[in-house]
């Protein structure tokens, strides 16, 4: 029979918890110390990277991501390094390494494909950043993957994909897109109409005004198809709309509106809607709509008289004094020399004199820096002789 000494086991206890102590203590030391040299590999790369020197943080990065490759933020730290230079392919395969790990935490692996889809970007493979995006969906990044596949789209000029994006972006609470959900509706009106698809013109510009009712744009467009179509009178009712709702809108389609109005029999009506504008609004366009319609008529039925022409030339000299322009010197200077009087040409001295003296200043060869005035040597980066002895309207 076996005899089993009690004093043995006594003794065998202190020793096994001896070297277990022992054992454990050994692998905290090592943990702490590439705990240690982790963090100060990190902070060498994070240091040259501050000073400016990417090359030697890259290399240091990489040595840490060595040394360490199970460390994820060292992997981000090198992959967005590499993207900031413009290494594109690197930076790809660095977050590509990172998706490839089993061990990777859902946040971290998130967070992984939102970088690698800027990778995508960034080097112009829109088709594999708006896949990368895409598969974002139900993460954190959600939103702002939307937001990048919002500008991708716009990009490109996927207008379908862009509504449908903006309108989710817009339900998630993300901000609203009311006003650029009409663009893109507009711009699908333009490109029916150029394919010769007029009805789904009319429906992209019906959604445009649903999305957005208060948007210029579409009234804008509205009436330029209702002109094209032969629809004056409806094409003068959508622009007076967009004067009275958006003044400073209807002043793009301010000619084309007299035009019409002339050719509609309705110039009386329109100049005096134009002339009330003009008393808010002293803007350019708005005496061309007015000369627009002292032009001869295709049709008899409303001509300008002789004491409208001179009214609108009156206008002009007056506009020309009060905001004077190069603009409206321009249009004053189209017109028959007769026609511009003493007070019109001393107002044409001075559009042309306060338009020409931003022009008239020195520019330093070496910085750019502007100066009214002569300088031997640049106050902005004090180089010597960098100024060219001429003003920049004679360059």
């Amino acid at each position: 029979m076996f005899d089993f000494d009690i004093q043995w086991v006594l003794v065998a206890l202190p020793v096994a918890f001896g070297l277990g102590w022992l054992g454990s203590r050994f692998d905290l030391r090592q943990v702490r110390r590439e705990t240690r040299d982790a963090p100060r590999a990190y902070f060498k790369g994070l240091n040259l990277l501050l000073n400016e020197q990417q090359d030697k943080a890259i290399d240091a990065f990489i040595e840490a991501v060595q040394n360490d490759p199970d460390t994820a933020e060292l992997h981000f730290a090198l992959g967005n390094l590499f993207r900031r230079r413009g290494e594109f392919e690197r930076a790809v395969r660095v977050h590509e390494h990172l998706l490839q790990r089993g061990d990777l935490k859902p946040a971290e692996r998130a967070r992984a494909q939102h970088a690698l889809a800027q990778d995508f970007m960034k080097a112009g493979l829109f088709d594999r950043a708006e896949s990368a995006y895409r598969a974002l969906e139900g993460t954190a990044f959600a939103s702002d993957a939307r937001l990048a596949l919002l500008s991708l789209y716009e990009r490109s000029r996927d207008w379908p994909r862009a509504v449908e994006t903006a309108g989710k972006l817009e339900a998630t609470g993300a901000g609203s897109f009311a006003a650029r959900i009409a663009h893109y509706e507009c711009e699908i009106a333009l490109e029916a109409d150029a394919q010769g698809q007029p009805d789904a013109a009319q429906a992209a510009l019906a959604r445009a005004r649903q999305a957005a009712p208060a948007a210029p744009r579409p009234l804008l467009l509205a009436g330029q198809r209702q002109l094209a179509a032969g629809q004056t009178a409806a094409a003068l009712a959508s622009w007076n709309l967009l004067r009275e709702r958006h003044p400073l809108a209807f002043l793009l389609v301010a000619e084309p509106y007299a035009r019409a109005a002339r050719e509609a029999g309705r110039g009386a009506e329109a100049r005096t809607a134009l002339l009330a504008l003009l008393q808010t609004l002293p803007a350019t366009p708005l005496l061309r709509a007015l000369q627009a319609l002292d032009a001869p008529a295709a049709t008899p039925e409303a001509p300008a008289t002789p004491a409208a022409a001179a009214s609108t030339l009156a206008l002009l000299r007056q506009q020309l004094q009060q905001h004077p322009s190069l603009s409206t010197a321009q249009l004053l200077l189209s017109r028959p020399p007769a026609d511009w009087g003493d007070d019109g040409l001393e107002a044409l001295r001075q559009a042309v004199a306060r338009a020409a003296r931003p022009v008239q200043r020195y520019r330093c060869a070496a910085c750019g820096f502007e100066a009214q005035h002569y300088f031997w040597q640049c106050p902005g980066c004090l180089a010597w002789d960098s100024y060219p002895p001429q003003t920049i309207d004679a360059l």
